[in-house]
Protein backbone atom coordinates (compact mmCIF):
# COMPACT_ATOMS: atom_id res chain seq x y z
CA UNK A 1 0.00 0.00 0.00
CA UNK A 2 1.49 3.27 -0.75
CA UNK A 3 0.31 7.01 0.89
CA UNK A 4 0.80 10.11 -1.43
CA UNK A 5 1.09 13.71 0.43
CA UNK A 6 1.19 16.21 -1.75
CA UNK A 7 3.12 19.67 -0.72
CA UNK A 8 0.36 21.77 -0.55
CA UNK A 9 -1.55 21.88 2.42
CA UNK A 10 -5.26 21.94 0.61
CA UNK A 11 -4.50 18.66 -1.40
CA UNK A 12 -6.04 15.68 -0.20
CA UNK A 13 -3.68 12.89 0.30
CA UNK A 14 -4.23 9.62 -1.41
CA UNK A 15 -3.78 5.61 -0.90
CA UNK A 16 -2.95 3.71 -3.65
CA UNK A 17 -2.94 -0.21 -3.34
CA UNK A 18 -3.24 -3.00 -5.87
CA UNK A 19 -6.61 -4.46 -6.58
CA UNK A 20 -8.35 -7.18 -4.26
CA UNK A 21 -5.80 -5.88 -1.32
CA UNK A 22 -6.41 -4.31 1.80
CA UNK A 23 -6.31 -0.54 1.68
CA UNK A 24 -6.06 1.81 4.89
CA UNK A 25 -7.77 5.00 5.09
CA UNK A 26 -5.63 6.57 7.43
CA UNK A 27 -7.20 9.39 10.10
CA UNK A 28 -5.98 10.53 13.38
CA UNK A 29 -8.55 12.35 15.69
CA UNK A 30 -9.42 12.11 18.95
CA UNK A 31 -13.14 12.62 18.78
CA UNK A 32 -15.76 12.36 21.86
CA UNK A 33 -18.63 11.88 20.06
CA UNK A 34 -19.57 9.97 16.78
CA UNK A 35 -17.24 8.93 14.09
CA UNK A 36 -18.54 8.62 10.44
CA UNK A 37 -16.66 7.45 7.24
CA UNK A 38 -18.34 8.20 3.82
CA UNK A 39 -17.40 9.19 0.15
CA UNK A 40 -18.22 12.10 -1.67
CA UNK A 41 -20.06 10.39 -3.91
CA UNK A 42 -22.60 9.11 -1.74
CA UNK A 43 -22.29 11.37 1.07
CA UNK A 44 -25.96 10.15 2.57
CA UNK A 45 -24.55 6.32 2.66
CA UNK A 46 -22.45 5.87 5.82
CA UNK A 47 -19.91 3.07 5.71
CA UNK A 48 -18.86 3.11 9.11
CA UNK A 49 -19.63 4.95 12.54
CA UNK A 50 -17.87 4.56 15.61
CA UNK A 51 -18.72 6.29 19.13
CA UNK A 52 -18.68 6.31 23.14
CA UNK A 53 -21.79 5.20 23.51
CA UNK A 54 -21.28 1.92 22.00
CA UNK A 55 -18.83 -0.60 22.69
CA UNK A 56 -18.26 -1.95 19.25
CA UNK A 57 -18.23 0.05 15.60
CA UNK A 58 -21.39 -0.22 12.92
CA UNK A 59 -19.20 -1.16 10.01
CA UNK A 60 -21.02 -2.31 6.14
CA UNK A 61 -19.87 -5.10 4.57
CA UNK A 62 -16.07 -5.08 3.37
CA UNK A 63 -15.13 -2.15 6.04
CA UNK A 64 -13.70 -2.24 9.54
CA UNK A 65 -12.95 0.19 11.78
CA UNK A 66 -11.68 -0.58 15.75
CA UNK A 67 -13.47 0.62 18.37
CA UNK A 68 -11.13 0.32 20.56
CA UNK A 69 -8.48 2.08 18.34
CA UNK A 70 -11.13 5.01 18.13
CA UNK A 71 -10.94 5.45 21.85
CA UNK A 72 -6.69 6.00 21.37
CA UNK A 73 -7.58 8.59 18.31
CA UNK A 74 -7.07 5.76 15.50
CA UNK A 75 -10.17 6.29 13.87
CA UNK A 76 -8.99 4.74 10.53
CA UNK A 77 -11.29 2.97 7.77
CA UNK A 78 -10.01 0.10 6.44
CA UNK A 79 -11.59 -1.40 3.08
CA UNK A 80 -10.76 -5.46 3.17
CA UNK A 81 -10.86 -5.89 -0.61
CA UNK A 82 -10.57 -3.03 -2.64
CA UNK A 83 -11.70 -3.17 -6.10
CA UNK A 84 -11.88 0.02 -9.04
CA UNK A 85 -15.73 0.26 -7.35
CA UNK A 86 -14.42 1.61 -4.57
CA UNK A 87 -11.99 4.06 -6.16
CA UNK A 88 -13.03 7.98 -4.77
CA UNK A 89 -12.70 10.36 -2.04
CA UNK A 90 -13.60 9.25 1.38
CA UNK A 91 -14.04 11.94 4.25
CA UNK A 92 -14.59 11.13 8.27
CA UNK A 93 -16.28 13.42 10.15
CA UNK A 94 -16.43 13.59 14.07
CA UNK A 95 -20.42 14.71 14.77
CA UNK A 96 -20.97 15.97 11.23
CA UNK A 97 -17.59 18.32 10.80
CA UNK A 98 -15.50 17.01 8.69
CA UNK A 99 -11.76 15.67 10.09
CA UNK A 100 -9.70 13.89 7.17
CA UNK A 101 -10.36 13.19 3.74
CA UNK A 102 -8.34 10.55 1.55
CA UNK A 103 -8.30 9.66 -1.77
CA UNK A 104 -8.28 5.86 -2.45
CA UNK A 105 -6.90 4.85 -6.25
CA UNK A 106 -6.48 1.53 -7.21
CA UNK A 107 -2.83 0.49 -9.23
CA UNK A 108 -3.55 0.91 -13.13
CA UNK A 109 -3.55 -2.95 -14.08
CA UNK A 110 -0.67 -4.38 -16.85
CA UNK A 111 -0.50 -7.05 -19.37
CA UNK A 112 1.80 -8.00 -22.24
CA UNK A 113 0.14 -10.06 -24.89
CA UNK A 114 1.56 -11.98 -27.91
CA UNK A 115 -0.56 -12.49 -30.57
CA UNK A 116 -0.90 -13.94 -34.39
CA UNK A 117 -1.83 -12.49 -37.41
CA UNK A 118 -5.97 -13.10 -37.67
CA UNK A 119 -6.49 -13.93 -34.03
CA UNK A 120 -8.75 -11.77 -31.51
CA UNK A 121 -7.72 -8.92 -29.12
CA UNK A 122 -10.09 -8.52 -26.28
CA UNK A 123 -9.79 -5.47 -23.64
CA UNK A 124 -11.74 -6.23 -20.43
CA UNK A 125 -13.19 -2.65 -19.31
CA UNK A 126 -12.86 -3.85 -15.54
CA UNK A 127 -15.54 -0.58 -14.56
CA UNK A 128 -19.52 -0.43 -15.43
CA UNK A 129 -18.55 3.42 -15.79
CA UNK A 130 -17.74 5.17 -19.58
CA UNK A 131 -14.17 4.48 -20.70
CA UNK A 132 -12.48 5.39 -23.76
CA UNK A 133 -9.83 2.42 -25.57
CA UNK A 134 -6.58 4.99 -26.67
CA UNK A 135 -3.83 3.27 -29.15
CA UNK A 136 -0.40 3.93 -29.18
CA UNK A 137 1.46 2.33 -32.16
CA UNK A 138 4.65 1.34 -31.77
CA UNK A 139 5.24 0.49 -35.24
CA UNK A 140 6.39 3.03 -38.09
CA UNK A 141 3.93 1.41 -40.46
CA UNK A 142 1.10 1.38 -37.69
CA UNK A 143 -2.49 3.17 -37.46
CA UNK A 144 -2.22 6.70 -36.42
CA UNK A 145 -2.43 6.71 -32.58
CA UNK A 146 -5.49 8.75 -30.31
CA UNK A 147 -8.88 7.19 -29.04
CA UNK A 148 -10.21 4.22 -30.71
CA UNK A 149 -13.48 3.81 -28.81
CA UNK A 150 -15.58 4.62 -25.99
CA UNK A 151 -18.08 2.31 -24.41
CA UNK A 152 -20.56 3.53 -21.59
CA UNK A 153 -22.77 0.76 -20.57
CA UNK A 154 -23.83 -1.13 -23.49
CA UNK A 155 -23.02 1.83 -26.01
CA UNK A 156 -20.23 1.42 -28.11
CA UNK A 157 -18.75 4.11 -30.45
CA UNK A 158 -15.31 3.52 -32.59
CA UNK A 159 -13.37 5.46 -34.82
CA UNK A 160 -14.51 4.46 -38.57
CA UNK A 161 -11.81 1.74 -39.15
CA UNK A 162 -12.29 0.34 -36.14
CA UNK A 163 -16.22 -0.30 -36.23
CA UNK A 164 -16.54 -3.43 -38.40
CA UNK A 165 -13.76 -4.96 -36.33
CA UNK A 166 -14.61 -4.29 -32.76
CA UNK A 167 -17.87 -6.20 -30.77
CA UNK A 168 -19.55 -5.08 -27.61
CA UNK A 169 -16.74 -6.76 -25.53
CA UNK A 170 -14.57 -4.83 -26.90
CA UNK A 171 -13.21 -7.51 -29.11
CA UNK A 172 -10.67 -6.70 -31.87
CA UNK A 173 -11.03 -8.87 -34.42
CA UNK A 174 -8.41 -10.14 -37.26
CA UNK A 175 -5.36 -8.64 -35.99
CA UNK A 176 -2.28 -7.84 -37.93
CA UNK A 177 1.55 -6.60 -36.93
CA UNK A 178 0.45 -3.08 -37.21
CA UNK A 179 -1.95 -3.22 -34.58
CA UNK A 180 1.04 -3.36 -32.21
CA UNK A 181 1.50 -1.47 -29.71
CA UNK A 182 -0.23 -0.03 -26.50
CA UNK A 183 -3.91 -0.01 -25.43
CA UNK A 184 -5.34 2.14 -22.46
CA UNK A 185 -8.50 1.51 -20.84
CA UNK A 186 -9.09 4.68 -19.53
CA UNK A 187 -12.36 6.10 -16.86
CA UNK A 188 -13.39 9.10 -19.15
CA UNK A 189 -15.01 10.20 -16.17
CA UNK A 190 -12.45 10.64 -13.71
CA UNK A 191 -9.87 10.73 -16.49
CA UNK A 192 -7.83 8.00 -14.33
CA UNK A 193 -6.04 4.87 -16.91
CA UNK A 194 -7.46 1.30 -15.33
CA UNK A 195 -6.03 -1.05 -17.48
CA UNK A 196 -2.70 -1.15 -20.20
CA UNK A 197 -2.33 -3.69 -23.07
CA UNK A 198 0.94 -4.02 -24.34
CA UNK A 199 0.38 -6.08 -27.66
CA UNK A 200 2.61 -8.03 -30.39
CA UNK A 201 0.86 -9.16 -33.11
CA UNK A 202 3.25 -11.69 -35.03
CA UNK A 203 3.61 -12.03 -38.83
CA UNK A 204 1.90 -14.99 -40.85
CA UNK A 205 4.55 -17.71 -40.51
CA UNK A 206 5.98 -16.44 -37.41
CA UNK A 207 8.70 -14.28 -36.29
CA UNK A 208 11.52 -16.91 -36.57
CA UNK A 209 11.65 -17.24 -40.78
CA UNK A 210 14.09 -15.96 -42.44
CA UNK A 211 15.41 -15.61 -46.22
CA UNK A 212 16.74 -19.44 -47.64
CA UNK A 213 20.18 -17.23 -48.99
CA UNK A 214 20.25 -16.11 -45.68
CA UNK A 215 20.63 -18.53 -42.69
CA UNK A 216 19.90 -17.00 -39.46
CA UNK A 217 22.42 -18.97 -36.90
CA UNK A 218 20.85 -16.94 -33.69
CA UNK A 219 16.49 -16.94 -34.65
CA UNK A 220 15.82 -15.31 -31.06
CA UNK A 221 18.38 -12.57 -31.32
CA UNK A 222 15.91 -10.39 -34.03
CA UNK A 223 12.78 -11.51 -31.14
CA UNK A 224 15.01 -10.33 -28.63
CA UNK A 225 15.50 -7.27 -29.45
CA UNK A 226 12.20 -6.10 -31.12
CA UNK A 227 10.67 -7.05 -27.21
CA UNK A 228 13.56 -4.88 -25.49
CA UNK A 229 12.73 -2.37 -27.78
CA UNK A 230 8.75 -2.89 -27.33
CA UNK A 231 9.50 -2.93 -23.40
CA UNK A 232 11.14 0.54 -23.64
CA UNK A 233 8.53 2.17 -25.78
CA UNK A 234 5.64 0.66 -22.94
CA UNK A 235 7.81 2.01 -20.07
CA UNK A 236 7.78 5.92 -21.97
CA UNK A 237 3.99 5.87 -22.86
CA UNK A 238 2.58 4.53 -19.78
CA UNK A 239 5.07 6.56 -17.45
CA UNK A 240 4.05 10.00 -19.69
CA UNK A 241 0.32 8.85 -19.57
CA UNK A 242 -0.18 8.41 -15.60
CA UNK A 243 2.26 11.75 -14.92
CA UNK A 244 -0.29 13.17 -17.27
CA UNK A 245 -3.71 12.01 -15.17
CA UNK A 246 -2.13 12.45 -12.16
CA UNK A 247 -1.58 15.90 -12.55
CA UNK A 248 -5.23 16.27 -13.89
CA UNK A 249 -6.34 14.61 -11.06
CA UNK A 250 -4.16 16.72 -8.64
CA UNK A 251 -6.24 19.69 -10.05
CA UNK A 252 -9.43 17.88 -9.71
CA UNK A 253 -9.01 17.31 -6.36
CA UNK A 254 -8.16 20.79 -5.79
CA UNK A 255 -11.41 22.62 -7.33
CA UNK A 256 -13.39 19.66 -4.93
CA UNK A 257 -11.49 20.89 -1.97
CA UNK A 258 -12.51 24.00 -2.89
CA UNK A 259 -15.92 24.03 -3.32
CA UNK A 260 -16.75 21.87 -0.25
CA UNK A 261 -14.60 24.57 1.52
CA UNK A 262 -17.14 27.13 0.31
CA UNK A 263 -20.03 24.69 1.33
CA UNK A 264 -18.62 24.78 4.61
CA UNK A 265 -18.58 28.31 4.99
CA UNK A 266 -21.59 28.96 3.69
CA UNK A 267 -23.31 26.68 6.33
CA UNK A 268 -21.46 28.31 8.96
CA UNK A 269 -22.34 32.05 7.81
CA UNK A 270 -26.49 30.84 7.45
CA UNK A 271 -25.59 29.46 11.58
Amino acid sequence: MTIFTAASHSAVPSVKVKRHSSATLPCSFRCSGSVTWKTIQRPGDSLGQCGSEHASCWLKEGYQMSHEKYQTGDISLTITDADFRNRGLYTCQCDGKEVCSVQLLIEVLNTSLRLNTDESLVLDLEIPEEVEVIYNSTGADGPSSGQICTVDGRSLRCKPEYKQRVSTALKLRAVTPSDSGVYTVMDKRNEEVIHTYAVIVESAGGSDKVKDDQPDHCPDKGAGVLVWAFSLALAVIVGLVVVIMWQRRKIKQLRMKIVLNATELTVDEDT
